[in-house]
């Protein structure tokens, strides 16, 4: 395998760039380090995969790179670069988004039309869904997301599927749900939870703590993610979740054995476009990828929080 791949100075970029390094493939990394958090972060997140001889970096933005070069010699794309974050996805903010992820990915997209690929890979998300889709969310359930973010990756999904149909990009979707574990960025739910914890500061929980997630080991998202590339069926959306939906108050109980201390609670509203649920059906996935979740909520919790532990 000759893989591009897009953020690959990201969580589960960097995650997937090792392991696919690991897995003997020669990897090019894509990344323009955006401000959604610090670069300094991302740049370490890059530190173990920099080893390999078989990876190369290119700092640019999927619009400024020069794709025909960094495709010319490629069997496989994993497009995991966007912009992240729902609730900075509102108002003034949402260009960004519309030129971070539905721009940048048509952009790739037209590029690959020209290329022999074996798989393109893309990156949405379970933001697809909203809240008015019946638990557990199948692939082919209406998507109404409740967020701009949500919308724009349901926009660069579609695009995926568009490509596929008019131009023949083998292209497959991973609609991810809530991934964790170690480098998780830090605008995200776990490491915000385990890092006051850790700090010994309140926790602020957006509403009654009652709303579900399906969460996800970073570990046994890659290996879907690698799966997909495979034997994903080109033009096909998969449900990728870890079958631990569990009440973010259930989270929190954890969070204390884990790191042997209580978590202190701050009670906040509810924040618009967060969905109160969600529940992956990863019967499809089972099916055509293999997929089947490794890593048990409290294990990934445990290594999520060890790596934090020695990284604050």
């Amino acid at each position: 395998m000759k893989a591009l791949v897009t953020g690959a100075a990201g969580f589960i970029g960097s995650t997937l760039a090792e392991r696919l390094c690991e897995d003997g493939a020669d990897v090019v990394g894509l990344d323009s380090f955006t401000d959604y958090y610090p670069r300094v972060l991302k740049e370490r997140n890059l530190q173990c995969v920099q080893r390999h001889a078989r990876f190369r970096f290119v700092e640019s933005s999927i619009q400024q790179a020069d794709l025909e070069s960094l495709l010319a010699d490629r069997t496989h794309v994993f497009h995991l670069a966007a912009q992240a974050g729902v609730r900075k996805s509102w108002g003034r903010d949402f260009s960004v988004y519309t030129v971070n992820n539905i721009e940048a990915t048509q952009t790739l997209l037209e590029a690959c039309r020209h290329q022999p690929l074996e798989r393109l890979v893309y990156a949405s998300s379970s933001s697809v869904y909203g809240d008015d889709v019946a638990l557990p969310m199948r692939e082919d359930a209406l998507p109404q997301p409740v967020s701009p973010y949500g919308v724009s990756k349901l926009a660069a999904e579609q695009l995926c599927y568009l490509y596929h149909v008019s131009y023949g990009v083998p292209a497959v979707s991973l609609r991810y749900f809530t991934v964790y574990g170690p480098r998780q960025r830090p605008d995200m739910g776990f490491h915000r939870f385990l890092r006051a914890t850790l700090r010994g500061e309140p926790i602020p929980v957006f509403g009654d703590g009652e709303q579900t997630r399906d969460f996800t080991f970073v570990a046994d998202a890659v290996a879907a993610t690698v799966a997909a590339a495979r034997q994903g069926v080109a033009g096909r959306v998969y449900n990728i979740g870890g079958g631990s939906r569990v009440t973010v108050n259930a989270v929190l109980a954890l969070i204390g054995r884990v790191c042997g201390r209580p978590p202190i609670i701050q009670s906040d509203p509810a924040q618009k476009g967060d969905m109160r649920h969600t529940y992956a059906d990863t019967s499809r996935a089972r099916r055509d990828l293999g997929f089947a979740p490794t890593v048990s909520l409290e294990e990934g919790l445990a290594a999520e929080y060890q790596w934090l532990a020695h990284t604050l």
